[in-house]
């Protein structure tokens, strides 16, 4: 089962796939600014002018940063990536007027927010395109006849 839009795309590709993925960051930064004080985000507007900064800087800047800080990374087994997060937070605080991140601390928790909740929005569409495992033949043979531990032999 899958949800499927006119075109037969999934939920999340297509035409419309980098609106709904806008609109859940969007739902995510509300919720984040919501549960934490250090973070203000002023209208609606500003909420989706977030979401789309904060995506474009994921696209754009996340890549570079982790090259950058390649063996910071590599040295703390990757919770460095929640700084990387943390700096793309107060990046987009600075670029869009009506979203504001008080410090830095504040900007982790957010980004740890951020993580949370479009995970939590993205899990039924996971769910709907998960793959169905094929069974496994009683048989445990091939179509040749071989059973999986048989050797080949030259």
């Amino acid at each position: 089962m899958n949800i499927t839009i006119n075109n037969g795309d999934s939920f999340y590709s297509g035409n419309t796939g980098c609106l709904t993925r806008i609109a859940v960051l969007g739902i995510a930064v509300m919720v984040g600014a919501w549960l934490l004080p250090g973070v203000e985000v002023t209208s609606f507007w500003a909420v989706l002018l977030t979401a789309v900064v904060i995506s474009l800087l994921d696209n754009l800047v996340r890549p570079i940063l982790i090259v950058v800080t390649l063996p910071a990374t590599v040295v703390t087994l990757g919770l460095f990536l929640f700084v990387i997060n943390a700096i793309i937070i107060l990046m987009a605080s600075g670029i869009v007027n009506g979203f504001e991140v008080n410090n830095f601390g504040s900007a982790l928790l957010f980004s740890l927010v951020l993580t949370a909740v479009n995970y939590l929005l993205e899990l039924p569409n996971r769910y709907l395109q998960r793959k169905e495992l094929r069974k496994r033949r009683d048989d445990n043979t091939d179509d040749e006849g071989f059973t999986p531990y048989e050797e080949i032999k030259d």
